[in-house]
């Protein structure tokens, strides 16, 4: 049966955040995933996760590949991997050009390029293999007196079928924001198969993870009003802009656009749909959250994972959800 994970990350309150990573291990949820934004470092939370939790996989969905150097992104990896018995995934991702550059102060400039050289690195690292020379990105690092584990899980974010491809050939699965299922059943799967016949391997064993908006809520209404509120700035991202046009809601984002255009953010907000926000998330009643939680499986995604709709009751949401493991 398809695994259920969830994402959690630290919000005002360490201690919380901790609490509700037991309480996901507790259910038996696979895995946690954790964001990395303008806030707490995302590799160094999972090392807390991992002190608070036994059985969770922990991952990073996703750490910009710019942030760490594929050596220092090896080393971290695999210190998290040893301290968790060998519970970590390395969700990688080349993120956005405004991030890139204004926090990073790198470019991106051949994204899928870019990701194969420094995916390769840093499995060549873990494996104790020399990495291979890169237009972008290269380092003689090799562990000294240490093995980690070779077969550590690297993940790669992807949105459009070329880094779909890509995720297929070289990782061991891939990370998914905003795609909702009919994008999963007809663009990712048939992308990343491509990218498994292109190195021998079938579609079995890679993992399909999929983040899914959920708001256990009696007001319906008011949760997707803050899912508006969270999607403009993923509505404002070309490689988001890309994959929504591709998935139909290319009028959603023509009315955004012009709400943006007239200075009017009410307005553009309001361009985006219920269609389209039902489409992402599920949202109401626990059955509501299962039903979307099923329809994410049905699509083909092997690892369907729920985050909490903001001013939603997360917790409530994780039992609910947990009836189906």
């Amino acid at each position: 049966m398809p695994r259920i994970g969830a994402f959690i990350s630290a919000g005002r309150s360490l201690d919380k955040t901790l609490d509700r990573v037991r309480l996901a291990d507790a259910l038996g949820y696979d895995s946690v995933y954790t964001t990395h934004i303008a806030g707490r470092d995302s590799l160094s939370l999972l090392m807390a996760y991992a002190s608070v939790s036994e059985r969770a996989r922990l991952g990073t969905g996703v750490v910009p590949i710019f942030s760490r150097t594929p050596a220092a992104m090896a080393q971290t990896a695999a210190t998290i991997d040893e301290f968790s018995g060998g519970r970590m995934v390395l969700g990688l991702g080349v993120s956005h050009k405004v991030t890139v550059e204004n926090w990073y102060g790198a470019m991106i400039e051949k994204p899928v390029a870019q990701m194969r050289e420094y995916a390769s690195i840093v499995r060549a690292i873990l494996r104790g293999e020399s990495p291979p020379d890169g237009e972008f990105f290269n380092t003689k690092f090799q562990f000294m007196g240490y093995e980690p584990r070779p077969e550590l899980p690297i993940h790669i974010a992807a949105l459009s079928p070329n880094m779909l491809r890509l995720a297929g050939e070289i990782a061991d699965g891939v990370m998914l924001w905003l795609c909702n299922p009919d994008y999963i059943r007809d663009v990712v799967l048939p992308a990343v198969t491509e990218g498994r016949e292109r190195s021998g391997k079938g579609i079995e064993g890679f993992d399909v993870v999929a983040a899914v908006p959920v708001g256990l809520t009696d007001d319906p209404d008011a949760a997707r009003a803050r899912q508006r509120q969270g999607l403009v700035t993923y509505a404002s991202l070309p490689f988001y802009r890309a994959m929504l046009e591709r998935s139909g809601f290319g009028d959603d984002l023509a009315a955004f656009d012009e709400g943006i255009q007239a200075g009017d953010v009410e307005r553009a907000k309001a361009g985006l749909s219920d269609r389209m926000l039902d489409a992402l998330a599920g949202i109401g009643s626990a059955d509501d959250l299962r039903a979307t939680v099923e329809r994410y499986r049905e699509a083909g995604t092997t690892s369907p994972c729920i985050g909490g709709i903001p001013g939603t009751d997360f917790d409530g949401a994780l039992g609910a959800v947990a009836e189906l493991l």
